[in-house]
């Protein structure tokens, strides 16, 4: 109870502080929101109001509100009476249409105060989670009934479009895989067979399928001279390979994100083809006038601003629409991939021996898969992309009714960007697209796809007519004591987005709460390691010299953490020393005594640089 009116007061606080941007008052609404809280317990702020945003978000778009948008909420003249004084500078009370003069602040005011508290890390029920873990099921029956009936020339069209668009980066892409020149590497995250840190670089299973294409020699030894080693390995044959293992993990109180955890071996070459790939996708090669990367541009794996950027400049002038896809990892069917890949035999050979066929899903046991990978697998994310990106250029080829060149693929250049399943298309095109993107079996996200308005969203980045309108968003919740760290450096982060944001008095209000827990706690510059405030007004404090370097300190807190023990030595610390990337040497000293994710964070106090 303590958080939820801790929560409730940071609401009033940046409701209060809105109201003062765009002339208006939510005492009203506080006290509905007080009501509503005790009543609806904590669901009110993370499902009632997001659900609230969503409505608001689909007004937008299509101009007017609607007699079915925010059906839990009392209305007057069309439009719901909570945070009305934003909402009638947004629409017009009585038509129910949008303002030709709509106030970007109230937007913004709307989307902050309905939206904050909707991705909070907190355990979903567990009938939630049931019913995710059913629709994950449920989706693999789908991808499995559309592998059954899709058409011949729904592949020849993909199989086609495909070699246009990936055919300079997969031909070399197999080309390496051929020569046996791609290097695997160990992620720090869990595995299906529960091995962790060091002891990844010990490996003593691996599948036939990898064998076939990579073997384990080549790829998990050092050398030919330790050929004995082979012995020791256990070869699994297909139908006793171990299975991914499926897990739910907080993404919001309505929903939990489900991911698969991969078997060491397969994550182990996964990593391998990612890096080359990505590499590749990402590179532009010119020789004379001629690209030979004629996909580059269009996805994106480490740069989500060109997105923005896209989403933003649609936003301004409406030619650009954004798409999200629903189940989007869920609902690549391994047969795309093979169709994708089909023109490059090692490429997908590759593909194939990497990706794991079944998974252990909670309370369905054991299960062969039609899709080709859920998240979890390192090499879902491009594929995905690939897929998505394939389907996006045949629809433009359905709406200019001829087939695609290079030259035309080229000339979308800006117009066209796909990053994981946030898609940027020309707005006259969205029909064709959505139209190819469900032949193939997927599903758009029409509540969070935007063409017809003057508001996109993508890659975390909100836009209404060019001005940036993402909410803050409150992640954790709030610290008691110092002890409660990820909350405390969470709250630490929420505060600096606050003040980045423009919402001072917020920031202010939050220093004095963070001050209780953190007594020292100074302005720094964003890379210092200190725990502190940011500033635009002046950029860092200095509270003495350093002693030798003359150097500004302050006095804050910092968080400090430790892998855990992981002793590796023998060959497995050679065969860690031959995938290091780079002629630089590793720079954690105790590499081979610790290794992995931290399995806690602490915060120490101390001098450091406040920049």
């Amino acid at each position: 109870m303590v958080t939820l009116k801790s929560l409730t007061a940071l609401w009033k606080e940046v409701a209060e502080e809105l109201a003062t941007w765009c002339h208006t008052s939510t005492t009203l609404d506080y006290k509905k929101l007080e009501r509503r809280v005790e009543h609806e317990g904590d669901s009110f702020l993370t499902i009632t109001l997001p659900d609230f945003g969503s409505d608001f978000e689909k007004a937008l778009e299509s101009g007017k509100v609607d007699r079915d948008l925010f059906l839990s909420f009392q209305k007057k003249g069309g439009l719901p009476l909570f945070l009305g004084g934003f909402l009638d500078r947004v629409f017009e009370r009585g038509t129910c249409l949008l303002r030709d003069d709509a106030c970007v602040d109230s937007i913004f005011a709307i989307r902050q105060l309905t939206l904050m508290f909707k991705k909070m890390l907190l355990p979903c029920s567990d009938t939630r989670v049931e019913a995710a873990i059913a629709g994950y099921v449920m989706c693999e029956q789908e991808v499995r009934s559309w592998d059954e009936v899709n058409s011949q020339k729904d592949h020849s069209d993909f199989e086609r479009m495909s070699l246009l668009l990936w055919g300079d980066v997969l031909s070399a892409l197999d080309r390496e895989i051929a020569d046996g020149e791609l290097t695997p590497r160990h992620g720090p995250g869990s595995t299906a067979d529960r091995l962790l840190g060091n002891e990844k670089y010990n490996q003593v299973e691996w599948t036939t399928r990898l064998e076939s294409v990579f073997p384990f020699l080549e790829n998990a030894l050092p050398s030919a001279r330790y050929f004995e080693r082979v012995g020791g390995v256990t070869f699994l044959e297909p139908d006793a390979e171990r299975p991914v293992r499926v897990i739910t993990v907080p993404k919001t109180l309505k929903t939990p994100r489900i991911i698969a955890i991969e078997p060491t071996c397969m994550q182990f070459m996964q990593q391998a083809i990612l890096e080359s790939l990505v590499q590749k996708l990402e590179a532009v090669r010119a020789v004379g006038n001629t690209r030979q990367n004629v996909a580059c541009g269009f996805v994106g794996f480490s740069d989500q601003d060109p997105n923005r950027e896209m989403a933003r400049i649609g936003s301004r002038n409406q030619t650009l629409a954004t798409l999200d896809m629903s189940e989007a990892s869920d609902r690549v069917s391994n047969q795309h991939v093979m169709l994708l890949t089909k023109w490059w035999p090692h490429v997908s050979e590759a593909i194939q021996a990497t990706r794991s066929t079944k998974a252990d899903v909670p309370g369905h046991g054991v299960m062969p898969l039609s899709k080709f990978a859920s998240m979890g697998s390192a090499v879902c994310f491009p594929m995905e992309a690939m897929v998505f990106t394939t389907l996006v250029f045949l629809g433009i080829q359905d709406k200019l009714n001829k087939q695609l060149t290079r030259k035309d693929v080229l000339s979308y250049s800006g117009q066209v960007r796909v990053y994981g399943d946030d898609i940027v298309i020309p707005v006259d095109c969205v029909d064709s697209v959505i139209s190819r993107l469900e032949s193939f079996g997927f599903k758009v996200n029409s509540s969070k796809s935007f063409w017809n308005g003057k508001f996109r969203e993508s890659c975390g980045g909100d836009y209404y007519d060019g001005e940036w309108v993402t909410p803050v968003r409150v992640r954790r919740e709030f610290p008691s004591s110092r002890k409660q760290v990820d909350r405390v450096i969470s709250l630490v982060e929420l505060r600096n987005q606050f003040y980045f944001a423009g919402l001072w008095k917020t920031a202010g209000w939050l220093d004095r709460r963070l001050r209780i827990v953190l007594p020292h706690f100074p302005v720094v510059e964003p890379t210092s390691p200190a725990l502190g405030r940011w500033s635009v007004s002046f950029s860092y404090e200095s509270q003495k010299l350093h002693p030798q370097l003359h150097s500004p300190l302050v006095k804050a807190w910092t968080t400090r953490s430790r892998s855990p023990e992981s002793p590796l030595d023998d060959v497995g610390a050679l065969v860690k020393w031959f995938l290091k990337r780079g002629d630089e040497p590793f720079f954690d000293k105790d590499h081979l005594q610790r290794a992995g994710r931290p399995r806690s964070v602490d915060i120490k106090i101390g001098w450091m640089a406040p920049f």
